[in-house]
């Protein structure tokens, strides 16, 4: 009988090439491939218990094989949530059922319509959208500004996109459905031409809707009519507004160009430079919000006109005055109305029997107002006073520059919390929706508008399915609506589901806690303190991933990965690592592959979901098993046959295998003495009695910790230099013939220190001879 030493070493000297020749045997081969091809299929605990040689498969990888027909139980380890410190899985003392249970997915994720991080971020895209706003303003203005006066024609103008949009959006023309025939009649229209686009159709429009909505009105004040027809008449005196409307800022466009009836600029150019301001200060205004660039517009209007104002009356009358004061002195309160900006502005703030002492309690803002402005009690302005000095004047402008968005802050303020009362309780995407608090505030985030977007399409967008480069979401080719999906966690049944992630919440906790442990198992407290630590960064910026390029962006978060995978950090460069992530996993020539600890890098690649271009992989919802613990079961199938096939012929090499393999995961004493199979290693080594186990588990933990250093079977030559010693003792205890060679080193004090080659060669010789 060949010895245990030989037998093992000719296995472990090159066990990539031990593995690739189990992994070829007919059997073997065929029982990986139905694994590999049909546990994407399952999508229960009891399809999966159901299919035999799926099942089984899995229980051998794991080192289960007795626990086989235990099926009751292993339901329960299977269906236990790894979140849970409480669940099944989690309070078995063997972990090799919590290891199996993570190869799986039958618990799934959480479902949840948003993650922290994806709330975050659509937060974050709403605040830069309102931030984008002025920068879109400021560049479209410009390019508006310098091109427009190249326009020699109205087609030429219908034809540049921009300038178009910018026109469009100044006149409230309806982009998606504008009829460019008749906005290029109204541009080549004149009013004072009687034979032009305006005065022979739009005028005779506008005349014969003013007419039909006056008839409407009476009939609607006349009374005497039922519910319905009132809601009729209402709705038809609605619609004719809105014609109007329409039709008048076509009257407005048409006054703003000079184009001729033939389309052509009329003195050669397509506006004055008066109706340039002007369209750009209707560009400006368009939007809702009162940003950098109309609270500017606004300043200059202030400036320049409150010199020409002689009574309160005059200022109040004026709007945009009115407005731009009553933002300066914050005081837009729905209280404060035109008669009480009137009594401030005319009330001598130093008189305690005035307004503003009485009545306004000396508020600090009603009397700077009083302060600001130089009105009589009775709203005039004494012989050779101006409504305010020139210091008065830049006090107000600079009050109205710090205050003229804090309203529109105030009102972010709310729609932000809005939106997470509203998203928090949403659980379909017909929730979505019907929600215009969460509808808005979305697609605002992502650049799309909430008033012309079709609903049918976001639904459609949400309910994509983003594994399918097919999908819906991907044909319309615009990144506003893959964003908008990603933000979102909706399954393609319009259900809420589980967040794709770079790596699921259960692997982020695998990977944290085999950090800590490796990082702090032979170390202080202080060093486990660091490692927890450490890994409260890694499982918060982990979850926010998604993509490799971020992953390799941060030299925290991969080093982390690679200590957690038991691959030193010094050794690799970001470079490398990307080379690594995009190799072929089941390419025996790819890069990863050809690496010599390519297991580890394997386990390292599969525990996040990245694809083979370094995107967010989002594995199927249904699929039980995952990528991580695909290659993790096939990994450890190859080993436990080969270990099984060593032990036919020598239970010896088989626990040398077995020991070599779980060795550098051992944390104490206690872990080596829970596992029979590397106790008896222990025993042999030491020519324990098998009374040794009978001893008290503390004491036997003492012997341990005085004899082996744990630490140092992370380091291959110890552990070789060990399993020789466990090889020859083994094959002594058992009764083996063994090369007496062997024997002597095996059992002097420098038996322990021979290298594992120079074993192998002896033994050679001795066979040779």
């Amino acid at each position: 009988m060949v010895s245990t030493y030989l037998d093992y070493n000719l296995i472990a000297r090159d066990m990539k090439v031990s593995l690739k020749r189990v992994s070829e045997q007919t059997i073997v081969a065929r029982d990986t491939q139905y694994y590999k091809e049909n546990i994407g299929n399952v999508t229960s605990v009891d399809a999966f218990l159901a299919d035999f040689r799926l099942y089984s498969y899995a229980m051998k990888a794991y080192g289960l094989e007795d626990m086989t027909d235990s099926v009751a139980f292993m339901r329960k380890v299977l269906e236990s949530d790894l979140s849970d410190d409480n669940s099944f899985a989690n309070k078995l003392t063997d972990e090799r059922y919590r290891d199996f249970a993570t190869a799986f997915n039958f618990s799934g994720g959480v479902a949840v319509s948003q993650t922290e991080e994806q709330l975050d971020e659509i937060i974050g895209l709403y605040n830069t959208s309102i931030l984008n706003i002025a920068e879109t303003q400021k560049e479209e203005t410009r390019y508006y500004n310098v091109m427009i006066d190249k326009i020699t024609g109205v087609d030429q103008l219908l034809n540049d996109d921009r300038l178009r949009a910018y026109v469009f959006t100044a006149f409230g023309v309806d982009e998606s459905t504008y009829s460019r025939q008749t906005i290029r009649s109204v541009l080549s229209s004149n009013s004072a031409d009687a034979h032009s686009y305006e005065n022979t159709v739009l005028g005779p429009q506008i005349s014969e809707i003013e007419a039909a909505k006056a008839e409407a009105e009476a009939e609607l004040d006349a009374g005497g009519l039922s519910e319905a027809e009132e809601a009729e008449l209402e709705s038809k005196i609605a619609t004719y507004k809105k014609s109007l409307a329409t039709l008048n800022s076509y009257l407005e466009l048409a006054a703003a160009f000079d184009f001729g009836a033939d389309g052509t600029a009329t003195a050669g150019a397509a506006q004055t430079a008066a109706n340039k301001q002007a369209i750009n200060e209707r560009y400006v205004y368009s939007n809702a919000r009162v940003t950098p660039q109309a609270a500017l517009l606004n300043k200059a209007y202030f400036e320049e006109t409150i010199g020409t104002i002689a009574t309160v009356d005059e200022l109040v009358a004026d709007t945009r005055l009115y407005d731009y004061i009553r933002t300066a002195f914050n005081l837009d309160g729905v209280t404060v109305v035109t008669a009480t900006i009137k009594n401030i502005l005319t009330s001598d703030p130093d008189d305690p029997t005035s307004y503003v002492n009485t009545i306004g309690k000396g508020d600090e803002n009603y009397i700077a107002l009083a302060k600001a402005f130089n009105f009589q009690e009775d709203g005039t302005l004494a012989a050779g006073d101006t409504a305010q000095t020139t210091e008065q004047t830049t006090l107000t402008s600079s009050r109205y520059m710090t205050r003229y968005n804090d309203e529109d802050d105030e009102a972010d303020e709310k729609a932000i919390s809005s939106y997470k009362t509203a998203v928090a309780s949403m659980t379909s995407v017909d929730d979505f929706v019907k929600s215009a608090r969460i509808y808005d505030f979305a697609l605002a985030a992502v650049g799309l508008d909430p008033e012309t977007e079709s609903v049918r399409t976001i639904k459609r967008v949400l309910t994509s399915d983003l594994n399918d480069p097919k999908s819906f979401v991907y044909a319309l080719k615009d990144e506003r609506y893959l964003k908008l999906a990603q933000l979102f966690n909706f399954t393609t049944t319009g259900e809420i589901g589980a967040p794709a992630l770079a790596q699921s919440e259960t692997q982020i906790q695998e990977t944290a806690k085999s950090y800590i442990v490796i990082k702090s198992r032979f170390g202080s407290e202080e060093d486990k303190t660091e490692a927890e630590e450490e890994s409260k960064y890694y499982t918060a910026e982990v979850a926010k991933l998604s993509s490799l390029d971020e992953l390799l962006a941060d030299s925290r978060l991969w080093s982390f990965a690679l200590e957690a995978n038991g691959i030193d950090p010094e050794d690799v460069t970001a470079d490398f690592l990307r080379d690594i992530f995009t190799s072929d996993l089941d390419d025996p020539d790819s890069f990863l592959n050809q690496q010599e600890n390519s297991a580890a890098y394997i386990s390292l690649v599969t525990s996040f979901n990245f694809d083979s271009e370094g995107k967010l992989l989002r594995e199927a919802r249904d699929a039980i098993a995952t990528r991580h613990g695909l290659y993790e079961t096939l990994d450890r199938y190859l080993h436990q046959t080969l270990e099984e096939q060593a032990g036919e012929d020598n239970a010896g090499v088989r626990l040398a295998l077995y020991f070599e393999r779980q060795a550098g995961s051992l944390v104490d004493a206690y872990d080596l003495l829970a596992d029979d199979a590397l106790a008896e290693v222990f025993r042999t080594i030491f020519s324990l009695p098998d009374e040794f186990s009978s001893m008290d588990i503390d004491q036997q933990a003492k012997f341990v910790e005085k004899n082996l250093d744990l630490e140092k079977l992370s380091d291959p030559a110890e552990l070789k230099k060990l399993l020789a010693r466990f090889a020859v003792l083994y094959d002594l205890e058992n009764n083996t013939e063994i090369d007496p060679a062997v024997t002597v080193l095996s059992t002097s004090g420098s038996s322990i220190g021979i290298s594992a080659d120079m074993l192998f060669q002896l033994s050679q010789l001795r066979m040779g001879g």
